[in-house]
Formats: C-alpha cells, sequence, structure tokens
C-alpha cells in the first residue's frame, strides 16, 4: 500500500487513526502491529510470513544473548548466528540472481532463482540487526513482548522505505509515549510536506528524467542531458526525503518521535557533508555498526582509515542494489571522501572564492553520481555521461529541452526552492522580529498554504498520475 495511494489516504489511514484513539492503551500496540501487518499484506501477502519471520528469529536471538549473557562465548556466538540469518535472508532475496549471473559469466551455467524481492527488507532487515546487536552491547533493554518488537519493525509509517530506525529510539516511546493535539497536528503538517514533494515535485520531475534517461544517446542534446540529470536529482531528493517526512509525521499522529532523515543536503559544502546530510539514518547505521567497529577513523595508519572507509562504501553500493552501477556509485563516494580525508580540504581552503568552487565541484559529483544510481548499468550510464559532454555525436540543444523548461519551470523553480532553507529562514524572520499581529497572520497564511498544497496533491493522485516511491527498490 501506498502512502500516495487512494486507499491509503481516504480509507487505512482515517480508519487506523479513529480506531487507535478509540483504543484503550493496552490495547493500542496490538492494533498498531495487525494494522501495519494490514497495510504490508495489501500489496504482497505472502511477504508478511517473510517479516514475521524475521521478527521472530531476532526476538529469541535477542532473549538468548540476554539469558546467556555471563557466558560470553555462547552470547557472541547468538549474536554472530542473528547476523547470518539475518544477512542470508537479505543476500537469498535481493543479491542470489545478481551472484549466479555473474557465477555464469565465468562459464558456469546455474538457472537464476527469479525469487520475489520483498518490499522494505533492506530496511527491516538493518531495524532487526541494529535491536539484536544493541541488546548485546546493553545499548538497549531487551524486549519480553513480542508483539511490541512487531510493532518496532512492521510499523507501517516507516515500514517500506525509512528511516531506519533504532530500537533505543523508540524503545521508551513503545509503551510510554504521550500524545497531544500540538504534536498531533504538526505531525499531519509533516505529512502534508511529505505528500505535496513527493506527489507535486518528485512526480513531476520523474516526467522528465524518465524521458531524458529512456532516449538514444545520440537522440538526447547537450542541454536535455543536463536538464535530464537535474531533474533525477530533485526527483529522488523529493520522492526519498517526502517519504521520510511522512513517516515522521504519521509517527507523531500515533505519539512516536522518529529522527530526521534529510537535512537539505544539497546545500552541503563537501561531499563528506552531504552524506551527513542525505539518509541520516542509513549512514549512522552504518557509522555505528560496520565504520566505528573496524575502528573508524581512529587508527593508526592511513592505509587502515581508507580500508575501513572502503568497506563502509561498499557496502553503501551493494545495499541500494543488486547491480555493478550500485556498486560503482558507492565506490566513487568511498574515493572522494578519502580524498577530502587525506587533504583535509575543503576545510583548508580560506579564500571564499575557493570554498565555492568545490561547493560547485560537491554538486556536479552528486549530480554525476545520480546519473551512475539513475542509469540501466555502468555502459548506459557512461553513455548518458558522454551525452552531458556532447560527445555522442548529439546537439547542443534540441526541442525537448526548451519543452522541459516551458512546460516545467515553475516545478523546477519551487524544486530548487524548496532545497534550501529559504521557507525555513523566512518563518524564522517572521516568528522572531514580526509583531504578534504579523504572526498571526502569518500563521493563518501558512494553514491555507498547507491545505491548498493537501488538495493540490490529493488531486493529482485523484487523476492517477502518482507513482512508487523510488526506494521501495531497495
Amino acid at each position: 500500500m501506498l502512502f500516495s495511494s487512494n486507499v491509503f489516504l481516504f480509507m487505512f489511514l482515517p480508519c487506523t487513526l479513529v480506531i487507535y484513539y478509540l483504543l484503550g492503551k493496552q490495547y493500542r500496540n496490538m492494533f498498531l502491529f495487525l494494522a501495519s501487518l494490514l497495510f504490508y499484506a495489501w500489496g504482497e501477502p505472502k511477504f508478511v510470513l517473510v517479516m514475521l519471520g524475521t521478527i521472530l528469529i531476532n526476538y529469541v536471538f535477542a532473549l538468548l544473548i540476554v539469558r546467556f549473557r555471563a557466558k560470553k562465548r555462547l552470547s557472541k556466538a547468538f549474536l554472530v548466528a542473528s547476523v547470518v540469518v539475518n544477512l542470508g535472508m537479505l543476500f537469498v532475496f535481493k543479491y542470489l540472481d545478481f551472484a549466479i549471473g555473474n557465477l555464469n559469466a565465468f562459464g558456469l551455467s546455474i538457472p537464476p532463482r527469479g525469487i520475489a524481492l520483498p518490499i522494505g527488507i533492506s530496511f527491516f532487515t538493518f531495524q532487526t540487526m541494529s535491536y539484536v546487536i544493541d541488546v548485546y552491547r546493553g545499548d538497549a533493554a531487551v524486549q519480553t513482548k513480542p508483539q511490541n518488537i512487531g510493532l518496532y519493525v512492521a510499523f507501517f509509517p516507516q515500514l517500506i522505505a525509512g528511516p531506519i530506525v533504532r530500537y533505543q529510539t523508540i524503545a521508551d516511546q513503545i509503551d510510554g509515549r504521550t500524545h497531544s493535539l500540538a504534536e498531533f497536528s504538526e505531525g499531519v503538517r509533516r505529512f502534508i510536506i511529505g505528500f505535496a514533494k513527493k506527489i507535486i515535485l518528485a512526480n513531476s520531475m520523474a516526467i522528465i528524467a524518465d524521458h531524458a534517461f529512456a532516449l538514444p544517446d545520440a537522440e538526447r542534446s547537450v542541454a536535455y542531458a543536463w536538464i535530464g540529470a537535474l531533474a533525477y536529482a530533485f526527483q529522488i531528493l523529493f520522492d526519498f526525503s517526502g517519504y521520510s517526512e511522512m513517516a515522521i509525521g504519521l509517527g507523531k499522529m500515533f505519539g512516536f518521535r522518529f529522527l530526521e532523515n534529510f537535512d537539505y543536503p544539497y546545500i552541503a559544502k563537501s561531499v563528506s557533508e552531504f552524506w551527513r546530510r542525505w539518509h541520516m539514518s542509513l549512514g549512522q547505521w552504518f557509522r555505528d555498526y560496520v565504520y566505528f567497529p573496524l575502528g573508524g577513523s581512529r587508527v593508526k595508519t592511513r592505509g587502515r582509515l581508507v580500508f575501513n572507509l572502503f568497506v563502509v562504501w561498499f557496502l553503501t553500493g551493494v545495499w541500494h542494489g543488486a547491480s555493478w552501477n550500485f556498486i560503482a556509485w558507492g565506490l566513487i563516494y568511498f574515493v572522494l571522501i578519502v580524498f577530502e580525508k587525506l587533504s583535509g580540504y575543503p576545510q583548508k581552503f580560506r579564500s571564499a572564492a575557493a570554498q565555492t568552487l568545490y561547493r560547485i565541484f560537491t554538486l556536479l559529483c552528486v549530480l554525476l553520481g545520480w546519473v551512475m544510481f539513475r542509469a540501466e548499468g555502468a555502459r548506459a550510464a557512461i553513455g548518458y555521461g558522454l551525452s552531458m559532454l556532447g560527445l555522442r555525436g548529439n546537439a547542443l540543444t534540441d526541442g525537448n529541452a526548451v519543452a522541459a523548461l516551458r512546460d516545467y519551470w515553475f516545478f523546477m523553480l519551487g524544486a530548487v526552492l524548496c532545497s534550501t532553507t529559504v521557507f525555513a529562514w523566512l518563518r524564522a524572520h517572521v516568528d522572531a522580529r514580526a509583531s504578534k499581529r504579523l504572526r498571526s497572520v502569518a500563521n493563518a497564511a501558512s494553514v491555507a498554504v498547507y491545505m491548498f498544497l493537501l488538495v493540490w496533491a490529493v488531486s493529482f493522485v485523484i487523476l492517477g498520475t502518482h507513482n512508487p516511491f523510488i526506494y521501495f527498490n531497495f
């Protein structure tokens, strides 16, 4: 079930909210767990069994770790077993056919298995692993109620495309969360913002990006190649950050407070800063469960630092998909971040001009990275990149570029503005310096704007112009 579907907006969400608040507190967690199973089962009921199996296995492993904590070797064996089981399931569903294809390239003839990918498996697998690891480390208390672990993993707002929620972040909220009208209202506001980003901005940019990437290299003008790449950069930002904002907003409606997942990544001054702002929950997961255990940056040699970064960025590429272009995409960031770590740039720059140039360089690297990410394979990515440089015998501009700018300039302008802090700055400026009357007018205007955005986005949904979220694939 999609957040941007009629079924969710007009049936599932209203009914779930009404029943939730009519129930007594002792029944709410179980109800949300069952509602989340229904949400997940709406498209592919058989995959509910995969998720329930994951929940049960990790629930038992965490109990065993605590039960035998005094026997360190046995406790650690249960931890290792849980990691092997989780990664094994992820490998079978997501990477098995990729591995078979690569083995067949060396002369073998293993038939592909054609196993369907359960939606969101990368997200809920990382959540269950973090729970067991945190219990082993003593960073989180073991949960003895299976329905509560089920709720933590299956809670529908963040189930299928994040953010990746650490158990210790919401452990106290599962049984002790509070509700208020102000928090509920803030949740509605965040949901509307994310919903509008997805439906109005991301989907509009998708039309340009899909057409640009589908064209043969020679038929894609230089201008249209750059416009298509920019459109995809905006599409993936507002598609994924929009989903995360909807998830955060929905969580607030039910009393949960999730951490932020995006922080205006396109205003980053460096590649490292970009990744501190983009998909923050994934970056923090790899930092806490891979990078730090390897030694992080507190190592004796630069070689070891480079190795640690290689592991993290190789796995980051692999996490995003079973394809060599995702691995190449991750390794591109590995090279860029190693350069920044070892050179000390851009922190060493003293002039504003040098800092500005490096910021432009960062955005160009991110943009070219998205070309690699979006293209159907490494060869297609290279072809698209060459067309951006005019090296495919393509024209400088064409009717597609003119039409895209003419028909979508308003959405592009909105995407640019929403990629920056301009609206947040404007609101903070009004709150800090305006009179009480002017703030009241601004609040009323904000409500009107949110209602307009909601109606506008819903009209797109009713007309059937929405499409699935990009990160459902991962």
